[in-house]
């Protein structure tokens, strides 16, 4: 679905209708309550609205899904960001002694943004995306959310799309959510492979022997690498594209270079430079994160379902069993949801469930379906603990 039939000037005429009859508010209350585990971890959680004008408002908290639910319909915030659960409610950090308003937990989360790529895609640059290019996106949902499981293992991941060009990752596991900042930026610097700047010409080094993570991730990126970089970025396709890949092959080897591109980059050599193909491939196509997102607690990140104002388009979940045909253009936007709803006549309740945003709610539901399962056998040791004293 194209955001061509959205406006950016007809948002404020567009968002009381989305807040009215179309925002999951049952399901988001019920993620972010966490199934009433810890007392106050909702009331005590920060929200921070972006209004009209690029009015910014931080600490925002709420007792009930009611309070939650009336305050976003009377603001009608253009963004929704999420924050830390803190010791004491956020609305109310004003008026505690100085040095004791805390974060004390949040989820992991993960933020990924295509602009991070601009060194090695070429239809796009900044904050545009196309088809040839959202393939980075599916790589680094496929290697991190692997890691995350296998590695870690954590269970409850709830992948995101942002609206506009990339995705986030939010770990909900109790764990996770209960992580130091130091532990945070141990997973952190654990999934990051890409390192130096702009100025950086070669981003990744191996060194033997490869390590098991960076093996699986390979086993990623080298299912996807020939249809990404060999065909829809044609990386040897012009001179340019040609001499920034000659430019991380070591010299020595540049004869085995020209071999090895007549075989679409899949053969090996035992020479020194030995992994130089399996770096050009991981440089081109592994996940670029924004470590600063994931090492703070206290670090606020876009809501699900809320809209992108540039876009118009919901910030929705994505169901990883269809991750190799999510299309980003097909999401719906906010001006679409709105014309939809005017045009039908539905119950007040279940608007959304009569539009496209429907199966992404469903989603949303089946994500916390499973969560609720590890709530209940949480509130279930709780109960048994008690009996025993």
């Amino acid at each position: 679905m194209p955001s061509s039939d959205y406006d950016p000037a007809s948002l404020p005429d567009l968002l009381p209708l989305y807040y009215r009859r179309l925002f999951p508010f049952s399901q988001y209350y019920r993620w972010l309550n966490y199934g009433g585990v810890q007392k106050n971890y909702f009331q005590n959680r920060e929200f921070s609205f972006t209004l009209k004008d690029d009015i910014y408002v931080r600490y925002q908290s709420f007792t009930t899904q009611n309070e939650l639910e009336k305050e976003m319909q009377k603001m009608n915030p253009y963004k929704i960001d999420i924050g830390a659960i803190y010791s004491h409610r956020p609305n109310q950090h004003n008026t505690v002694k100085s040095g004791t308003f805390q974060a004390l937990e949040k989820e992991l989360v993960f933020d990924i943004d295509m602009t991070d790529y601009d060194d090695v895609r070429s239809c796009c640059s900044a904050a545009d995306i196309c088809c040839k290019c959202w393939s980075l996106m599916t790589i680094a949902i496929r290697i991190l959310d692997r890691a995350l499981r296998e590695d870690f293992g954590f269970h409850h991941l709830l992948w995101v799309y942002s609206g506009r060009r990339g995705v986030h990752c939010w770990v909900c596991d109790e764990a996770a959510r209960k992580l130091s900042v130091a532990a945070r930026s141990a997973v952190a610097e654990y999934l990051s492979l890409i390192k130096g700047g702009e100025e950086t010409v070669k981003k990744v080094v191996l060194t033997d022997p490869i390590h098991p993570f960076i093996r699986e991730s390979l086993a990623v990126v080298e299912r996807y690498f020939p249809r990404y970089a060999l065909q829809e970025q044609d990386i040897l396709g012009r001179k340019e594209s040609v001499d920034k890949v000659l430019s991380l092959v070591p010299e020595d080897i540049l004869f085995t270079m020209y071999l090895w591109l007549q075989s679409l980059f899949l053969q090996a050599t035992a020479k020194k430079g030995q992994y130089f193909e399996k770096e050009i491939m991981l440089q081109y196509c592994y996940p670029r994160l924004d470590v600063n997102v994931s090492k703070g607690v206290n670090h606020l990140l876009k809501s699900p379902f809320s809209v992108h104002p540039k876009t118009g388009r919901i910030s929705v979940p994505i169901n990883l069993k269809e991750l190799d045909v999510f299309d980003p253009f097909a999401v719906p936007t906010i001006s679409y949801l709105n014309k939809h709803v005017n045009i039908h006549s539905f119950h007040f309740f279940t608007d959304y469930k009569r539009t496209t945003l429907a199966k992404y709610v469903k989603y949303f539901d089946q994500f916390l379906d499973a969560m609720a399962r590890s709530w209940k056998g949480e509130l279930l040791r709780k109960s048994d603990l008690q009996k025993e004293f």
